[in-house]
């Protein structure tokens, strides 16, 4: 088929290359043309395993194009995807502008009957809006054009997008006719077996991706919630996930204890479903309280610190082991590093960095930050460690002979990756979330 895509940012790059290697003729079209130049060139903009690879072989090959012209991608569209970013706007809710103005654009130039897909992450109610908007277009030019308008929210994880397209647990359509889903058994048929293909009507479809995202943070937040229980009456979160893990109706997905969630996801989705139900006259309890608790555990380890070192950390080395939410990412947006950091410059300590992919985030993080090439640099003359990013890398660190360099063997660590009787042979005072705060510690 050929395909539009209207939004060349995560969502819209990851989608549109895959479908390209997939055999479809794709056209990838931003507003920004820096974006847009250096896709051109080959250049990704974005760190996802798999997606330079295929966006080079794919652009060689000539079913993967850029543009910042719309006319150009729409001239031969069968299916044109809406997959621009929704930030989150005033009151917590989802920003549509950029949304409703590729529909506007849709509209204007539309020549042709078209399949228009709103792969975005849009509140309940928003198609109809996008595609009254493109009628409301196509009309104005005395156009017979038709478009009909179809969900399909993506569920890719950072990290592992490629993959999760390739090989996804289901793909959720939201079509409202048969031509519809035939239009969508046409693009994912040849990779994705029938019985993973869920159809529905449009508004379901629109809340599905909230409520999925809600309840993954939901299981995030009450595990960290009964990690705080277990720190203060002496248990051990890990035992308690194996307890809970180990009932099949529960699970152990999403059950590991740490400083907090963070992404271009969760957070904004769960506001934006907070949003939804208040503009509907329904109080969303659950999205609000998931959201209060990540908010309060994202401030755990600075606590910790405050608790071990006092309120003035002048002169105090810290180095922090990872920037990006989560591993297999260079997305900062709203990870727990950035709260942690803050409170550690704003009470004076020496802050040093290291991510083994996010290399730069002066525009994100305070001036002060120093910025190493690798752990045994971060580490060196450190009075503390604090991992937050729980990177494959650091879960295997020989902490024996880089504690050698630090000026105090302490380690605090958000994510729970490391053994504590190792940490105690090593010499280590050792804090962990969930685990009794302190384990096995070698302070005096």
């Amino acid at each position: 088929m050929n395909i539009c895509m209207v939004g060349a940012g995560y969502v819209g790059l990851v989608t549109g290359a895959c479908l390209a290697e997939k055999g479809h003729s794709v056209i990838c079209v931003d507003v920004n043309a820096a974006v847009i130049e250096k896709l051109k060139s080959g250049v990704v903009p974005i760190y996802e395993p798999g997606l330079e690879e295929i966006a080079r072989r794919c652009s060689a090959e000539g079913r993967l194009r850029f543009t910042c012209d719309i006319a150009e991608g729409l001239r031969d569209a069968e299916v044109c995807f809406i997959a621009v970013g929704t930030p989150s706007g005033d009151g917590g809710g989802t920003e549509l502008k950029y949304v409703y103005a590729a529909a506007d654009s849709v509209g204007a130039l539309l020549s042709h009957d078209c399949a228009v897909v709103v792969k975005s992450t849009v509140p309940v109610g928003t198609c109809y809006s996008v595609l009254d908007r493109i009628e409301s277009g196509i009309a104005s030019r005395g156009s017979f054009a038709r478009a009909e308008i179809i969900s399909n929210p993506e569920f890719l994880k950072e990290g592992s997008a490629v993959n999760d397209f390739f090989d996804p647990d289901r793909v959720v359509i939201g079509a409202e006719n048969e031509n519809s889903r035939e239009i969508m058994s046409g693009l994912y048929s040849s990779f994705v077996p029938p019985e993973r293909m869920i159809f529905m009507d449009i508004a379901s479809a629109e809340i599905t991706k909230y409520a999925c995202n809600a309840m993954l943070a939901l299981r995030i937040s009450f595990i960290n919630e009964i990690a705080l229980l277990c720190d203060v009456a002496g248990a051990d979160v890990l035992a308690v996930k194996a307890g809970m893990a180990t009932d099949p109706r529960i699970g152990g997905h999403f059950l590991n204890a740490g400083c907090g969630y963070g992404g271009s996801c969760f957070p904004k989705d769960i506001q934006a479903l907070d949003q939804t139900g208040r503009v509907l006259g329904l109080e969303m309890k659950m999205a609000l309280a998931t959201s209060l608790v990540n908010e309060r555990q994202k401030l755990v380890l600075g606590n910790m610190i405050v608790e071990r070192f006092g309120k003035n950390l002048k002169g105090l080395g810290a180095a922090v082991l990872g920037l990006s939410f989560k591993p297999e990412t260079d997305d900062m947006r709203y990870a727990p590093s950035i709260p942690l950091i803050n409170t550690l410059t704003r009470l004076g300590a020496d802050v040093t960095v290291f991510d083994p992919v996010v290399r730069d985030a002066s525009g994100i993080l305070p001036p002060s930050v120093k910025y190493a090439s690798g752990v045994p640099e971060t580490l060196a003359g450190a009075d503390a460690a604090i991992l937050v990013t729980e990177w494959d890398d650091f879960k295997h660190l020989d902490w024996d002979v880089l504690g050698m360099s630090m000026k105090r063997r302490i380690l605090f660590d958000g994510r729970n990756v490391c053994d504590p009787g190792k940490m105690e042979r090593a010499g280590f005072e050792y804090y962990c979330i969930g685990r009794g705060r302190t384990v096995n510690v070698g302070r005096p």
